[in-house]
């Protein structure tokens, strides 16, 4: 995946809005911020993410059952799990990144998300049925560049389900050896390390620092730079929230203002409930090319934006 502009309302895949649901829970309450609505929405933001059949209680009602023919060419079943970004493609690798980053926040703060809670869950357990279904064959895993960011998801994801679904919790425990690479060995002690209150992990890094560049200067945190979790991670979010030059929200659904013309498939194009006829690839190209908001509202997405001069230009054409 190439790394898209912050000067287009393009959607970058859902570690963005789970990053987020992490640092509404380290930054102070102010009183001009609405966090609870934050939260509820960057939760939100993953059911319009889902690929695959339905359930009942899905939320998002343009969001309509799809791809549910994933894995018939290789004759394994693999529907479900979540559209990376604003695209109809699954990518594996950051799929991992984001559902374990949303169980650590499950772990850490579970206490402080009230009735977000339940919702949380549901969307972690969305991408670990998925991703069992992907290593479900001994030997292989279908559509993961990196097995190792699997298997710190499912770690983490059987803490989450410990206490309310043990019998899926022993499922998703995951043990590696000595043989995992050494990128493998650090995500998993990334996952591992902020959930545990045993000191041998933190020990790990300690002694491992150099290996697993621990001590480094990490400016990004990411699905292909994971680095920053075993730092000190600080940041803000009352700049996304309208506390910015232009006044304006960066999250869709937040606040009066924000991003209407988002670079994003599913919310772009009319839903199936409403054109339940076929709307092929360059059949879409109208709807990209107007000026009319998205159709659908994609609640709780966060857009990468603005530029470096704060100007931020609502057009799914910036690119």
């Amino acid at each position: 995946m190439t790394r898209k502009s912050f000067s287009s309302p393009v959607i970058f895949p859902p570690i963005l809005t789970v990053s987020f649901v992490l640092l509404l829970f380290a930054t102070p309450i102010v009183a001009a911020h609405d966090y609870r609505d934050a939260l509820r929405k960057s939760v939100l933001f993953f059911e319009g993410q889902r690929s695959g059949k339905l359930p009942p209680d899905q939320r998002l009602k343009w969001r309509r059952d799809s791809a549910l023919r994933d894995g018939s060419t290789a004759g394994v079943e693999l529907t479900g799990g979540y559209y990376d970004a604003g695209d109809n493609v699954k990518f594996g690798f950051p799929m991992a990144f984001t559902t374990t980053l949303l169980a650590w926040s499950i772990i850490d703060f579970a206490r402080n998300m009230g009735p977000n809670l339940k919702n949380a869950v549901k969307a972690v357990r969305w991408s670990t049925d998925y991703l069992f279904k992907a290593t479900s064959k001994p030997g292989v895993v279908y559509r993961v560049h990196v097995a190792g960011e699997t298997a710190a998801d499912l770690a983490a994801a059987s803490i989450v389900f410990r206490s309310r679904y043990p019998a899926y919790s022993r499922c998703s425990t995951l043990m590696t050896s000595t043989g995992v690479p050494r990128a493998a060995a650090c995500t998993l002690q990334f996952a591992r390390l902020p959930a545990s209150k045993r000191r041998g992990y933190r020990e790990y890094i300690v002694k491992n620092e150099v290996v697993l560049r621990a001590g480094d200067t990490i400016n990004e945190f990411g699905w292909d730079n994971n680095h920053a979790g075993i730092n000190v991670l600080i940041s803000k979010v009352n700049y996304i929230l309208e506390d910015n030059p232009l006044g304006m929200s960066y999250m869709v659904g937040y606040g009066s203002r924000f991003p209407r013309r988002i670079h994003h498939r599913g919310s772009s194009l009319l839903s199936v409930a409403t054109h339940p006829g076929r709307i092929g690839c360059k059949a879409g190209s109208p709807y990209f090319l107007s000026l009319n908001p998205n159709p659908n509202l994609l609640v709780g997405a966060v857009v990468g934006g603005p530029n470096v001069s704060d100007s931020f230009p609502d057009s799914r054409l910036g690119l």
